[in-house]
């Protein structure tokens, strides 16, 4: 069976990682920051990713990667900043517009099928153009798309992280995957992971507290003795001090009003849940709190959160570490609409 697929706005790799799990083999891979390239490459035996431009993937190369193999499907999610609900969802945002290119490459390639993955955001903005346009100019290249927002914590994933898919196929209609029954909390992904103080918090491999606790831990450390990315964030004694007072699941808002003008943001200065998934996991990393230790949660643990396997290393500065782990689709998630793919081709 063909099962090569071409990865465009690949970033550190999370949906490519779903697609090898199912079967699948990520053949070229494209994203123009380099140290998402970087540590996309870093994680594989074969360093297919490459750091270009989606503007600068000509035709005449698409026609090459087509003679070269049978490319059975194209995925990826165009830098969705424009369409966000925390952004500014201005139509005119150059960043909205990248998915004619996906769709130019759709056309040069002719897979058997594409996904795109975006924010939820992309549904509404402006009256559901966008939406209606991707329908309309994925349908004009025959295929038949459907669409579905999904919650990351349906498929496998500690994280309440809400995304669109888009899917097309020939000749079928794609059907997305049942919701699975078992729901992971952040507690549940995170707890074997060691505490930190700022005495050992900044080495750079830390052994396991603990066994693993659950299937989920097993499955995210593999064979794994030693983690990675798990460095601790300092913090000030004052911030210290009122994320001491922040309870399990709370917000700054369960604090005395005097508090809340510390942060604007009205997301600041959350604790995640520990009986429940996390909220999404962002590219930034100061306004969300370890359910019990009185910190920002480490980069191993937003890829935990994330669903990324323990052996998966972040390259780069810690706030990189965060960006690309952010801006990343859940591997479990991409897993999961991937085998769903696979049975269905």
């Amino acid at each position: 069976m063909r099962n090569k697929v071409i990865d465009l706005f690949c970033g550190c790799g999370g949906l490519s990682l779903g697609f090898e799990n199912a079967g699948f083999d990520v053949d070229f891979a494209i994203d123009m920051w380099p140290r998402a390239i970087e540590t996309y490459n870093h994680n594989r035996k074969k360093a297919v990713a490459e750091c270009l431009d989606i503007h600068e993937l000509t035709n005449e190369r698409l026609k090459l990667i087509k003679e070269q193999g049978d490319v059975v499907g194209v995925i990826g999610g165009p830098p969705c900043q424009g369409f966000s609900k925390v952004g500014t969802r201005d139509v005119n945002d150059p960043r909205n517009h990248l998915y004619l290119e996906y769709c130019r490459v759709v056309e040069q390639i002719s897979p058997d099928f594409f996904v795109i993955e975006n924010v939820s955001g992309l549904l509404t903005l402006c009256g559901g153009m966008f939406k209606q346009d991707i329908l309309k100019r994925f349908g004009e290249l025959g295929y038949t798309v459907t669409f579905k927002e999904v919650v990351a914590s349906d498929y496998g994933v500690p994280q309440n992280r809400h995304r669109v898919f888009f899917v097309g196929m020939k000749n079928h209609t794609f059907s997305f995957p049942e919701k699975l029954e078992n729901i992971i909390t952040s507690k549940d992904a995170i707890s074997d992971l060691p505490p930190l103080n700022m005495e050992d918090g900044m080495e750079e491999l830390h052994a396991y507290a603990l066994p693993a606790q659950n299937e989920y831990q097993k499955k995210m450390r593999g064979d794994m003795e030693m983690v990675s990315n798990h460095q601790i964030t300092a913090h000030t004694q004052q911030t210290i001090d009122i994320i001491s007072m922040v309870p399990d699941g709370g917000t700054i808002y369960d604090l005395p009003k005097e508090y809340w003008e510390i942060r604007k943001y009205r997301k600041g200065f959350e604790r995640m849940p520990s009986t429940k998934p996390c909220h999404t996991v962002d590219t930034g990393h100061r306004n969300y709190f370890h359910y019990s230790e009185n910190r920002i949660p480490t980069a191993r643990e937003n890829a935990r959160l994330q669903s990324f396997p323990d052996k998966y290393e972040f390259l780069g500065t810690k706030t990189d570490q965060y960006k690309q782990i952010g801006n990343a689709v859940p591997p479990e998630l991409a897993f999961n609409i991937a085998k769903a793919i696979k049975e269905q081709l």
